[in-house]
């Protein structure tokens, strides 16, 4: 009997003295789990045909209905445009292709199998792996709905593939074509961007109070995002927290900027048509950058390249790959070399001198001194 139920499961043996013996056995064993509450129809008898019936409710528990549920507990521990991000690959993605799995039948090949027929970049791809993982991680180490996470320790990505985010900075002649084609708040942003290498969501965050007239600096605590509704954000990363040093025409960009916002004391750049705060990097692809990319007969890139465009030109510059790290935002300057390599200057013909000149001095000296002292 189980849960008020007679229950009869044929095992798959002859009727033999022996079988029968073990037969019960094992009905015995079956009736002590169940009068100590640990007994699993589905582990027990997997074949039957009840075992659907007396599944556990974490067996019946289909990913659809998991991520659902994972994403609205995640609405209040993260960030704005975190979460979109996270809905849009859980309603767009993971729940029409594996929604009807049940969580505990998910396994890595059917998720690899799937994510192979898609025709998208690495980077979506790691994205949708990095939201699946951390809600299948909760699964096991929070709700304790699967014993282990069939994603962890794995990632699935295609290596000729061409990422949809590659560096195309913008030449020295595009610049001033596109900045020749813009004028007021606009002219300023955009020249702002090419400056500082600040993401669209840190210049639209931006308020005077960042500026450090006296150091010639600016500070970037905050983003805003489309999706974030007009509220200001922390920025995601610790070292997105970081202070920029203004190089002269992000200066001078500023300082033409001070006539239009500077006395309202809030944000730097607005809208110049409803002359309020930026909502978005959306509005102002649409409504100005892709207008004033057109009219300089530049070919189109998105604004994002602008900080491409900051970091190629202070590395071919020169510049110390870790200094333009921290001006940038990243942790460490590893990926500023694996992202913008090309755009570093190569070791010059003298390369080296210096350490063979200082060694082989001291050697002499070394030499010298052995035998005076001999």
């Amino acid at each position: 009997m189980y849960r008020g139920v007679r229950c009869r499961e044929r095992i798959a043996l002859k009727p033999t003295a022996t079988n029968l013996k073990r037969a019960e056995q094992h009905k015995a064993a079956v009736e002590h789990t169940i009068a100590n509450g640990t007994f699993d129809y589905v582990v027990t008898f997997p074949g039957s045909p009840r075992a659907a019936k007396f599944a556990p409710e974490a067996r019946r528990e289909t990913v659809a209905g998991y991520l659902t549920k994972w994403l609205a507990n995640k609405k209040q521990h993260v960030s704005s445009s975190t979460f979109d991000g996270y809905r849009k690959i859980i309603e767009q993605r993971l729940v029409p292709a594996l929604g009807p799995t049940l969580l505990v039948d998910l396994k890595r090949k059917t998720v690899r199998d799937w994510l192979n027929t898609l025709e998208i970049s690495n980077k979506t791809l790691s994205n949708i792996q990095s939201c699946l993982r951390s809600a299948l991680n909760d699964a096991v180490d929070e709700e304790e709905l699967i014993e282990t996470n069939p994603m962890a320790g794995w990632t699935f990505s295609r290596k000729d593939q061409v990422k949809e985010d590659d560096v195309d900075p913008f030449t020295p002649e595009e610049q001033r074509a596109i900045l020749a084609a813009l004028d007021g708040q606009a002219r300023n942003l955009v020249q702002f961007a090419f400056w500082t290498g600040m993401r669209t969501s840190e210049m639209v965050a931006l308020d005077w109070g960042a500026i450090d007239w006296l150091k010639g600096e600016v500070y970037v605590s905050q983003a805003m995002t489309q999706a974030a509704a007009g509220e200001a954000e922390v920025t995601k990363t610790m070292s997105g927290k970081r202070r920029i040093k203004l190089l002269a025409p992000a200066m001078e960009a500023l300082v033409a900027q001070k006539a239009h916002t500077f006395l309202a004391g809030n944000e730097v750049f607005q809208n110049p048509r409803t002359l309020l705060r930026w909502t978005g990097d959306q509005p102002i692809r649409k409504t100005m950058w892709a207008h004033a990319v057109k009219k300089a007969g530049v070919r189109y890139r998105r604004p994002y390249q602008t900080r491409h465009t900051y970091a190629s030109m202070t590395l071919s510059a020169g510049e110390h790959p870790m200094w333009v790290a921290q001006q940038m935002g990243h942790s460490d300057w590893t990926s500023i070399a694996r992202v913008y390599g090309r755009w570093m200057p190569s070791a010059d013909e003298a390369a080296g001198s210096k350490a063979a000149k200082l060694w082989s001095v001291n050697e002499q000296h070394a030499d010298t001194r052995k035998v005076i002292e001999s």
